[in-house]
């Protein structure tokens, strides 16, 4: 637990103030997380093949350009950029052949990771994007995932009887899914209204706040079935006690992606 506190106060350390600042400095930071990511996404997959030094790069070198055409447009109305999509296609499917080896790279890693880079590509560039629309918005998602996180946490550990997936997370249970969104729900709507726009309506605003609530949990079963699949418990122990990045973001991915479905409906852009 000491462990666990220490990595927890390094991160916010490091965390807030690049938060408040924002701009390039915040969009830097991301990337480097991005990157990190993915390394992480790859590391699972290699308990059971290590991939090519050679597909490695290519596959950092992909994501670089994916993340950065998406902050540089810093839109929501994504921009699908044909060469991007080609690009990326071409140079993680073509080795395929070229190596000519099912057991170096075959086409079950090319997809493995052309998935990887977009999804992590796509939806790490949303943290930049929210955070250039505005530090409250930013926070109030965060605060969505970290509000239904711990009271599902404290939730299901008092309580918490009856298991929700147990062959993905064993100790998940259904109180605990029901406490953390009822709070986080409770908590968020409070702070969208007195902070955000407390000219929204209650229901319509409490309504969205659950189901990114609950989205944010799939996240993290989401997450957590990769591991499950690939016989790790954590992504990688950059954080002693959490985990890597893809541990740590797993729900607020998920709640990111959720919410672009909402911005107009809340006026947001």
């Amino acid at each position: 637990m000491k462990q666990r506190l220490i990595s927890a106060l390094i991160a916010l350390l490091i965390f807030i103030p690049i938060t408040i600042i924002g701009g390039t400095v915040f969009n830097i930071a991301f990337y480097i997380l991005t990157l990190q990511g993915l390394r992480e996404f790859m590391k699972v997959r290699e308990n059971e093949k290590k991939f090519p030094d050679f597909i490695r790069l290519l596959a950092y070198f992909m994501i670089t350009i994916l993340y950065f055409s998406c902050t540089m447009n810093n839109s929501f109305n994504f921009m699908l950029d044909y060469k991007v999509i080609s690009s990326l296609f071409l140079t993680l499917s073509i080795p395929v052949i070229l190596y000519h080896d099912d057991k170096i790279y075959n086409i079950k890693d090319a997809f493995y990771l052309l998935g990887g880079v977009i999804f992590l590509g796509f939806s790490m560039s949303l943290f930049y994007t929210y955070r250039s629309y505005g530090l409250e918005i930013f926070i109030f998602l965060f605060l969505i995932t970290i509000i239904t996180d711990s009271y599902a946490y404290f939730t299901g550990m008092l309580i918490g009887k009856h298991k929700l997936l147990e062959v993905v997370s064993p100790k998940k249970t259904w109180e605990g899914t029901i406490g953390g969104s009822l709070i986080g729900t409770f908590v968020c709507t409070v702070y969208y209204l007195t902070v955000i726009n407390n000219n929204e309506s209650i229901l319509k605003i409490s309504s969205i706040i659950l189901f990114l609530s609950l989205i944010g949990q799939f996240g993290d079963l989401y997450f957590s079935a990769i591991k499950r699949k690939f016989k790790v418990k954590d992504f990688s122990n950059i954080m002693p006690g959490h985990g890597g990045v893809l541990d740590r973001f797993d729900s607020i991915i998920f709640v990111m992606l959720t919410f672009t479905f909402f911005l107009n409906s809340l006026g947001v852009i």
